[in-house]
């Protein structure tokens, strides 16, 4: 979940699946939203557009120049739209439950004038640069960008720690604020839309892999519990090899402290990290940092779960960090690999158990990752390949 390249890969992945699922995407028109109410009033706090400015806008053609100069095949692959971005800045809630201004990403396909497009909101995965994150980062070869050359538009949250909110640390598994920054950069982004003439069609769809993954579950469950009025447009769910179970996550990562410093390791187990003497437990919590946050890091992290974890306070973490136990009421189609290391697959494994064990059914369900071996970086591609399908089934007017 936790390496510094993870974006690049991401970026490189989707460009090597995209050429095989372009067509596979939907197409029609949706009846959804023909007659919508009223808008309601722009919100004031939580959720409150504060400020927009335009980025740029990248041709189709620019694009596939981006993935061939990575070296990407884009022979078969052609985007079907130029694309606009925009930096949104809002407000939302930092760890502690105090505003603050952050931003996101809305890229917007380059549609005929009243032309509708489904809404995408991708959750990006752990990065240690201010200048990967997505309103920095609105060039031909980014997610959000790519996607939206297939007819969507595409909201990506910063998160808190980032852009405009660089400085304050980053809610790092922690489930409340990281579900506030997607929920409130949707409302943030309906404000922008409203007032510029941007027409959504009334689907919206969640996406995220790694700690995107997990923030995107986070949003779901955080949605559903408001009764949002962006729930009523959510179509599905497609999270990738989130840290969901952050107990069970961080007794795999455990499993790396061992195999890497065995003497070390002999002195671990879970549920008597407690017992621990201080300058152990000072080693170890430098050891977990070490695998989680790279030293050049330019982004400050908020990584009180660990001191949880090493205090066995399994409450604490299933109340203010895991988001996998509860009972989603839409389509949630979870995606892992077997073989992964980073994040492991206990960690999805057990969201599909609990959820359907709270009645979700088949509702919830968990696709293996079918790449040899089905390592976290290396399951990126089909990923990628698996939520074009899911998204295919459901998406119109793209």
């Amino acid at each position: 979940m936790y390496n510094r390249f993870f974006a690049r890969w991401w970026r490189l992945g989707l460009a090597l699946v995209l050429a095989a699922s372009i067509a596979a995407c939907g197409s029609g028109s949706g009846s959804d939203g023909d007659n919508p109410p009223a808008p309601p009033a722009d919100p004031v706090g939580a959720g409150e557009l504060k400020s927009f400015a335009p980025l740029n806008t990248v041709s189709a053609a620019e694009i596939v120049q981006a993935l061939d100069s990575a070296n990407v095949s884009s022979e078969g692959f052609r985007p079907v739209y130029s694309v606009t971005s925009y930096r949104l800045e809002y407000l939302t809630t930092d760890a502690n439950g105090q505003l603050v201004r952050a931003s996101g990403l809305v890229s917007v396909p380059d549609k005929a004038a009243g032309a509708k497009s489904p809404v995408l909101s991708y959750q990006h995965g752990t990065i240690f640069q201010d200048a990967e994150a997505p309103s920095n980062h609105a060039v031909a070869s980014e997610v959000a960008v790519v996607m939206a050359s297939l007819g969507y538009i595409v909201v990506a949250p910063d998160y808190v720690g980032y852009g405009a909110s660089l400085g304050t640390p980053h809610p790092y598994l922690l489930a409340a604020p990281s579900g506030a920054a997607v929920v409130d950069f949707l409302t943030a982004a309906k404000t922008w839309r409203r007032g510029n003439g941007v027409t959504d069609n009334g689907q919206l769809f969640l996406t995220g892999y790694s700690e995107g993954g997990y923030t995107t579950m986070a949003a779901h469950r955080a949605l559903q519990a408001s009764n949002s009025s962006d729930l009523q447009q959510l179509r599905m769910v497609v999270p990738g090899a989130g840290p969901y179970d952050v107990q069970a996550t961080l007794d795999g990562l455990l499993d790396l402290v061992r195999d890497e410093q065995p003497v070390l390791g002999a002195l671990l187990s879970p549920g008597l990290l407690r017992y621990l003497g201080s300058s152990v437990r000072d080693e170890l919590r430098r050891v977990l940092l070490r695998f989680l946050i790279p030293g050049d890091a330019d982004v400050t992290f908020d990584t009180g779960f660990i001191d949880d974890y090493l205090a066995d306070d399994v409450q604490a973490i299933a109340r203010l960090s895991s988001v996998h136990d509860w009972k989603p009421e839409l389509p949630v189609r979870l995606f892992h690999g077997r073989d992964d290391r980073s994040v492991p697959y206990a960690s999805s494994l057990s969201a599909l158990q609990a959820m359907q064990a709270r009645g979700a059914g088949d509702r919830v369900s968990l696709t293996d990752c079918p790449a040899v071996p089905s390592s976290h970086i290396g399951c990126v591609p089909s990923f990628l390949a698996f939520l074009l399908a899911r998204l295919s089934e459901e998406a119109q007017d793209l």
